[in-house]
């Protein structure tokens, strides 16, 4: 083999070497925006779910506030429907809407991310009805007062007649319960709320 035969193929074999040096830099700077540019939008999508207005946010609730920076407060609530809790720790319960919602598998506390958004919101994310003389879980079935049995509303241990329009606050504690529970047994499960520990 000559030399001039020798320098062509160690010019091929650097041209090669130039041409696949070039593609594989190619790649990677399409690779640099491409995940530049999902940066961004993630970065900006972030951005805008928190500082964007209420009022156009889909679903936002009437009167509320900033998402995220107005309020953070946690509340207890306890559930009882003839004895048993209402199983807020569900999957299909939790995170239902970022204004107001039960958390990471637990179903005592309610999250609310946002001045002016109540229980009446809360409970129509879950898709549970709850009127002045009834409680409504998202199948339909009814736990309404009647002569026997009575739907009963406490917030820090002072009995309501209706607690739709009522914005949870801070280290506050909600009791609904329906039954035919004596006044001790209202007591006990009272004192149960005040004992619960909140998740925050």
């Amino acid at each position: 083999m000559g030399r001039k035969e020798r320098r062509e193929r160690e010019q091929k074999r650097e041209s090669r070497a130039l041409k696949h040096s070039a593609e594989k830099r190619k790649h990677m700077m399409i690779a640099v925006a491409v995940f530049a540019s999902v940066g961004i939008i993630v970065a900006w999508s972030a951005y805008t779910f928190v500082t964007i207005p209420p009022a156009q946010i889909g679903g936002a609730p009437e009167g509320a506030g900033q998402l995220n920076t107005s309020a953070h407060t946690h509340t207890g609530i306890l559930v009882r429907i003839f004895g048993d809790d209402f199983p807020f720790h569900e999957v299909g319960y939790q995170v239902q809407s970022p204004w107001i919602h039960f958390e990471n598998h637990d179903g005592t506390t309610i999250h609310r991310h946002a001045t002016g958004v109540t229980l009446a919101y809360l409970f129509d994310s879950l898709r549970i009805e709850v009127t002045e003389e009834c409680y409504v879980f998202p199948n339909g079935q009814r736990f309404c007062t009647n002569e026997d049995y009575t739907l009963r509303f406490f917030i820090d241990g002072v009995e309501m007649a209706d607690i739709r329009d009522h914005i949870p606050q801070e280290d506050e504690r909600i009791l609904i319960t329906y039954g035919d529970e004596s006044e001790e047994e209202i007591a006990a499960m009272l004192e149960e709320l005040d004992n619960m520990e909140l998740v925050r």
